[in-house]
């Protein structure tokens, strides 16, 4: 239905585009026109969310299509939005499409809601702002299939090493790298978690196809990933990469326990400190940060043992009141070190065993960035 009668609703075509994969690799602007809890469920990087109904009117125009059709739900539509509300909306979009003449909107289907919003800001401006074809919907599908795509025809490199290692050090170094931990917002541990939550499923996913994406177009002949688990903190690694992963050549970075030590410090400690920070403030920071390294400890405390688990837990706390007291790092060098030692490596050993006959390439971390570049 592209014709339609009832006044300031479409009457004409307007420009659509399906070019997707160049919407994406160029970071073109996006102006997503759903309502705000569609766009919360689930997004794409850099769209700003001005809804051409809020959640209350999208639910009273589905019921209404449920129950009347689409002409009726149409005709309610046109009811809720308020001239008042109509103006804002035009208002916001006009700057929008001001700020970004070269970018795109959509809606979930790339249907009514975009039509409507082109229409609107069409009779005000004269601008002739597309939209892409299909919506959400399409470039959802779109990204989706792109992950598995990719996930097979571009080789991978898998980056393993102990915790503390420095591996994404590595993978920052590489042009041909992604950082599964960073787009998942978390560090994959039990002392993972960031100062700020983790994206929702589907907004990893989209993050993760549209890096893939511009990997693809720059020419990579293959890709470097960390060698995860199948979940990064809360978020599962897509099926189709993680099973590429499995079968993937595995480069190993060894370094000294000494040199972990000093890097888990600086990331799991130093790093989530200033993230915390940024979040709540310096004096509520350390206090959150506190609660966030006790919190963790506890996570692991059945497999650390009663006993184990009540010395480190003694050990955090005091280096914690030694750092807050003095602003040295020191007192948390014997709690990483037995963390390493006693919790992580053993697991390390046990997954690495399985993973031998993958092995292609051991060294240090010069050597490894040597190889992998």
């Amino acid at each position: 239905m592209t014709d339609l009668d009832l006044e300031g609703l479409p009457k004409g075509e307007h420009p659509q585009i399906d070019y997707l994969a160049s919407l994406f690799i160029n970071d073109t602007p996006m102006l997503d026109v759903r309502a705000p809890a569609e766009f919360t469920q689930g997004a794409f990087p850099g769209a700003v969310n001005i809804p051409l109904m809020n959640d209350d009117e999208r639910k009273a125009v589905g019921i209404e299509y449920k129950k009347q059709g689409q002409d009726a739900a149409i005709l309610l539509g046109a009811k809720l939005v308020t001239p008042e509300s109509q103006d804002q909306r035009k208002q916001q979009w006009a700057d929008f499409f001001a700020q970004n003449p070269g970018g795109v909107l959509y809606c979930f289907r790339g249907g009514l809601r975009s039509q409507i919003s082109q229409q609107w800001i069409f009779d005000d401006t004269g601008i002739d702002y597309p939209r892409v074809k299909g919506g959400y919907k399409a470039m959802r599908r779109f990204l989706l299939e792109s992950i598995e795509r990719i996930s097979k025809e571009i080789p991978i490199i898998v980056l393993g090493g102990r915790t503390g290692s420095g591996k994404t050090r590595v993978l920052k170094e590489l042009e041909n790298s992604i950082d599964l931990e960073g787009l998942a917002n978390h560090r994959g541990s039990a002392f993972g978690p960031t100062a700020t939550p983790q994206p929702t499923q589907i907004n990893f996913e989209n993050a993760l196809a549209i890096s893939l994406l511009k990997k693809e177009a720059a020419g990579c002949k293959c890709l470097v990933i960390e060698d995860e688990a199948r979940n990064v903190g809360s978020l599962g690694v897509p099926q189709s990469l993680y099973e590429a992963m499995q079968e993937a050549p595995l480069v190993m970075l060894e370094v000294s326990e000494q040199a972990r030590n000093k890097v888990s410090i600086e990331e799991y400690i130093l790093d989530t400190q200033k993230s915390f920070d940024d979040v709540y403030g310096v004096k509520q920071g350390v206090n959150e940060l506190s609660k966030h390294l006790l919190s963790s400890l506890d996570k692991i405390q059945k497999r650390l043992g009663g006993e184990r688990y009540k010395q480190v837990r003694e050990q955090l706390q005091a280096a914690i009141s030694f750092w807050e007291e003095s602003g040295s790092i020191d007192g948390f060098v014997p709690v990483v070190t037995s963390l390493l030692v006693d919790y992580y490596d053993p697991m390390y050993d046990y997954q690495s065993s399985k993973k031998l006959h993958r092995v292609c390439f051991r060294g240090d971390f010069k050597e490894v960035l040597e190889h992998l570049s």
